[in-house]
């Protein structure tokens, strides 16, 4: 189970990275480019942060052959893609997925509540975050509104830390189905958090 995630998880990020790329009018190197950060660049992370070096993503080149072919795929087919649509469903597959096994790589270690928690939504929006800069965009993190996303991922890591210990990759599979319901339903009943209101303006 968990390879087969590993595989969907890394398809559907770097699908979003390429597409990412192409409404930016990036070349295709930069389809490339954006495809390998957003599909590798959190879970690398969270292998850093959990001590596992050089990160598994590194040294799977069958892996690293997928994304490549995912992104030729993407900047070859775009124009027959609906971008936005298509995006936001990688987007958010890619996150449910990564937040799931990156709890799942916090717990192997050993670790506690909060920072299995920590090590998933890192793993799910630290792609996206090194994404967003590199296409010039402030990090979607920071500011979404109606739309759950970090806060998505840290509650299906929540769920993973007390799942996977009991159903293994049946868990796995059912945090990452938190996270989706919890971003698509966000949005479309508009919840969002709280915004604190600054009592005098600056400047």
């Amino acid at each position: 189970m968990e390879d087969v995630l590993v595989a969907i998880g890394t398809v559907t990020f770097a699908g979003a990275g390429a597409l990412a790329a192409v409404r930016r009018g990036f070349d295709l190197v930069g389809i490339v480019v954006l495809a390998f950060v957003t599909a590798i660049g959190g879970g690398s992370v969270r292998d850093l942060l959990v001590g596992v070096v050089p990160p598994t993503a590194l040294t799977d080149e069958a892996l690293l052959w997928l994304i490549f072919a995912t992104a030729l795929l993407v900047a070859v087919l775009h124009r027959r893609i609906r971008t936005g649509r298509a995006f936001y469903a990688l987007d958010t597959t890619g996150l449910a997925v990564f937040a799931a096994l990156g709890a799942e790589r916090g717990l192997s270690v050993g670790f506690g509540f909060w920072a299995t928690v920590f090590a998933g939504v890192l793993s799910g929006v630290g792609g996206g975050v090194i994404r967003d800069v590199l296409a010039g965009e402030v990090p979607g993190i920071l500011y979404r509104s109606g739309d759950l996303y970090a806060a998505a991922a840290a509650v299906g890591a929540a769920v993973a830390f007390v799942v996977v210990p009991r159903w293994g990759g049946v868990g796995l599979a059912a945090a990452a189905v938190v996270v989706v319901v919890m971003r698509v339903g966000s949005r479309l009943v508009g919840l969002e958090l709280p915004v604190p209101r600054r009592a005098v303006d600056e400047g």
